[in-house]
């Protein structure tokens, strides 16, 4: 299957994952070994569920999310289903009804492709990166949404992975960051770090045009280059 119908596949359902970071996720899906995991951390109605679950068609696709933890059956969890139950890949995802910290508590093995788009608060990410990316074998590849737009995740990044010596930085597309799992010493430390200070101005840009949004000061975003009236992603 082709990204492009894998995209037409979630064109209407919910969801903040941009059509150039789908055809990203899409492409480390593909490049996922046939008996390899993915593991995602943050699910929503499915829409990155479902790319995911196309590009690798083989791999052991896992989905976390609590929904509404006090629910047995929340509303977007049903939703959930039913998107995965369309695009015919529901029968592939094993979902995990839980957080992040409970699911890796009852995880084993390792994941070739990891992607992380849960809960945007310091602790949670930062939790998320640390210890999920521990699982990520060597040479395998994280990716990390909301970064340098969230506070609470690009903070996590900065104390987790700036100056990390796990994980290279290989760019990004808007919000979504790609980081690869291989030793980074000495020299490369810095410059893997510099790799990813490049990107704090626009975070900075993105953090002043969510103040201006929220205040419905719109001049001040679109003076900012943004051009709608949501939060940049």
């Amino acid at each position: 299957m082709s990204f492009g119908e894998a995209w037409a596949a979630v064109g209407d359902i919910d969801g903040w994952l941009t059509e150039e970071q789908g055809r990203m996720l899409y492409a480390s899906a593909a490049a996922t070994p046939d008996s390899g995991r993915v593991v995602e951390i943050g699910s929503h109605h499915g829409r990155s569920t479902i790319i995911l679950a196309k590009g690798a068609p083989l791999a052991d696709i896992v989905s976390v999310d609590p929904y509404e933890e006090h629910e047995p059956r929340p509303q977007d969890l049903r939703v959930f289903e039913q998107n995965l139950d369309r695009a015919g890949v529901r029968d592939r995802v094993r979902h995990v009804h839980a957080t992040s910290t409970q699911a890796l508590q009852e995880f084993a093995g390792d994941v070739d492709l990891l992607y992380i788009d849960g809960a945007h608060d310091l602790g949670t990410a930062l939790a998320d990166i640390r210890g999920w990316g521990a699982r990520v074998r060597p040479g395998g590849t994280m990716l990390i949404h909301d970064s340098f737009s969230s506070v609470g995740v690009t903070v996590a990044e900065l104390l987790a992975l700036f100056f990390g010596g796990r994980f290279e930085y290989l760019g990004r597309s808007r919000t979504l960051a790609e980081y690869r799992r291989q030793p980074v010493r000495g020299p490369a430390r810095i410059a893997n770090a510099a790799r990813q200070a490049s990107g704090l101005p626009w975070f900075a840009r993105n953090v002043l045009v969510k103040l201006a949004v929220a205040l419905h000061v719109l001049p001040l975003a679109r003076a900012l280059g943004h051009r709608d009236d949501v939060f940049p992603y």
